[in-house]
This record gives C-alpha cells, sequence and structure tokens, in this order.
C-alpha cells in the first residue's frame, strides 16, 4: 500500500492508504480528526467541508493522492485564526446549532465565504451557503451569524 505524504492543520503526516481512499476517511480514521462529518458521500451536503489551500473544499470528493502536496485545514484548528473565532462566537451567540452535526461543515464554508467577502449581503450568504444543507434548518440563524461574525449587524 503507498504512503502520501499531507500536510493538515499544519501539521505534516505520513499516511498509508489506497490512493483512491477519500480524504474524509483518512482524516477520521488514520488521522483521528472527527469533527470532519460523513453526511452523503457524494458531495451533496457539505458536511465534510474542509479547506484546501485555503479554499473550500468536500473532502469526500477528494483522494488522499489528490490531496498530497496541499494544504488541508480542518474545523479542529478554526480556532486558531481570527475569523474563525468570530465565527464560533457567533455561532453560540445567535444559538445556531441544534442537532449540530452539519455544523463543522456550516462553518468551514462560512469561513471560506467571509475569506473572499469579508462584508456579505443576505444573497452572498444565501449563494455561499446554499450547497451545504441543515436538517434542523437552522439557516435563518446561520445568516444571522455569518453577519454577526462579519460585523454587519443585521441582515442587509
Amino acid at each position: 500500500m503507498p504512503s502520501f505524504t499531507l500536510t493538515v492543520n499544519g501539521a505534516t503526516h505520513t499516511v498509508t492508504a489506497e490512493a483512491d481512499s477519500p480524504l474524509l476517511w483518512v482524516l477520521r480514521d488514520k488521522l483521528a480528526l472527527t469533527g470532519t462529518k460523513f453526511g452523503c458521500g457524494v458531495g451533496a451536503c457539505s458536511a465534510c467541508s474542509v479547506h484546501i489551500d485555503g479554499d473550500f473544499a468536500r473532502s469526500c470528493q477528494w483522494s488522499i493522492a489528490d490531496a498530497a502536496g496541499h494544504h488541508v485545514t480542518t474545523i479542529e484548528s478554526l480556532e486558531t485564526t481570527e475569523l474563525g473565532r468570530r465565527l464560533q462566537q457567533a455561532w453560540i451567540d445567535e444559538q445556531v446549532p441544534q442537532c449540530g452535526y452539519c455544523q463543522s461543515g456550516q462553518l468551514m464554508a462560512a469561513a471560506a465565504l467571509l475569506k473572499d467577502t469579508p462584508r456579505p449581503t443576505d444573497a452572498d450568504i444565501d449563494n455561499g451557503m446554499s450547497d451545504n444543507i441543515c436538517r434542523c434548518a437552522t439557516y435563518l440563524r446561520i445568516r444571522k451569524a455569518i453577519h454577526r461574525a462579519a460585523g454587519n449587524g443585521e441582515a442587509k
């Protein structure tokens, strides 16, 4: 079985796995980073969202071979950035989570959105978060929390 070198949350890891192993399972099963959730396995729900080289990505759609050589950021390191801390506090302040299962993917998508669009409108948020499924339907609280983290105050 081949070995691959991954940089995850700033640390370098050598992982032995089949080349087509989904990054999601490598993160969860080989690196014990269980904050990244399995939702659908086909890239439709975004529960498994991470950042790869700073961009939003669904880890169920990336193989370990494709991810090797890239920088992967998971929910476990979100709090190491000022934006991540603002988002996490906004999520708490707006009482976003209900069941909480999708929240790591939601937060990773929100961080990518705010990186690219620091002062989003409602339409920006709806568009940027549209691929993230929340079965508890906390979308209005998510939008409000993103505005709070952006310093927008109330929805625009």
